[in-house]
């Protein structure tokens, strides 16, 4: 791919009808607003060897929920682009690791939330989890923190105080909890 043809699809999402199917792109910068259409998304879940989660918090930066503690890292897949490859991407961009074993957990995830600024998270938002052996080297502009934790505690703090937590971490995590998805 050109580095031209890269640029004009580095920044779009891909646009979902109510049924999931694609119906278009936008601009990611256009899309995250009051009014949030339908669109694609992703979030992965890093164990470490050790079977630890990787929590992080995001940029005070971000758009929405900033400084929110959540899952290891989320993003859009590029159109046409696979999941997967996206979900490697990402681990490049946002926590500076290589992931390997990426494996689809919760295929049908799909949330809305509105934060505090009255900006709409609309997301049909496949869960993954995969793995890496590397420190995480976090992208200040994404991450502001990032901890280890043991997964029995991730599930002790997502029934104790899902209000310090981003609505869609605490979504996923009772879903994979409750289906026995990762370990603890």
């Amino acid at each position: 791919m050109s580095l031209q043809s890269e640029e004009r699809t580095d920044d779009l999402v891909v646009l979902l009808d109510e049924d999931g199917t694609p119906s278009g792109t936008a601009p990611r910068a256009d899309v995250h607003t009051r009014d949030t259409p339908l669109h694609l998304a992703f979030s992965c879940h890093l164990l470490d060897p050790d079977g630890r989660m990787l929590m992080t918090r995001r940029a005070l930066s971000k758009r929405t929920w900033p400084g929110v503690w959540t899952n290891s890292f989320c993003g859009h897949p590029r159109p046409g682009e696979e999941m997967a490859d996206a979900v490697v991407r990402y681990g490049r961009h946002e926590l500076g690791v290589e992931v390997t074993g990426v494996r689809l957990l919760l295929p049908d995830f799909r949330y809305r939330a509105v934060d505090a600024g009255g900006i709409v998270e609309n997301e049909l938002c496949p869960v993954f989890v995969a793995r890496t052996v590397q420190v995480p080297q976090p992208n200040p502009d994404e991450v502001a923190e990032l901890s280890w934790a043991d997964p029995e505690d991730v599930w002790t703090i997502v029934r104790r105080a899902p209000w310090a937590l981003s609505p869609w971490f605490v979504d996923q995590a009772r879903a994979l909890r409750n289906a026995d998805s990762l370990p603890g």
